[in-house]
């Protein structure tokens, strides 16, 4: 099993940034794609970047160019830095973990976009 801790969301005004982490309880070595996913009210959740064990990337289109995503191993800690937000981005972030053909999830943290 892989427990996540997320954490960094908040209220930014648009334009504004924000850095959320997650902290998982395994070696990320061992885990096949770590990412996060969005759930905005009324909307269905939705993939917005992830990372492979191996370092390779992917992003939603709606994000490319002003999300980060990353890794720290030796912290066994995922990032998704945030820049030029827009209020569209306004959800609640989760990060997942793909461990041994399951899926794990963060509590998810809510990431706010307004002025």
């Amino acid at each position: 099993q892989v427990q996540l801790v997320e954490s960094g969301g908040g209220w930014v005004q648009p334009g504004g940034s924000l850095r959320l982490s997650c902290a998982a309880s395994r070696n990320m070595l061992m885990i096949l794609t770590m990412g996060w996913y969005r759930q905005a009210p009324g909307k269905q959740r939705e993939s917005v970047a992830t990372i492979t064990s191996g370092g390779s990337t992917n992003y939603t289109d709606s994000v490319k160019g002003r999300f980060t995503i990353s890794r720290e191993n030796r912290k066994n800690t995922v990032y998704l830095e945030m820049n030029s937000l827009k209020p569209e981005d306004t959800a609640v972030y989760y990060c997942n973990a793909q461990f041994m053909k399951n899926d794990y999830w963060g509590q998810g943290t809510q990431v706010t976009i307004s002025s």
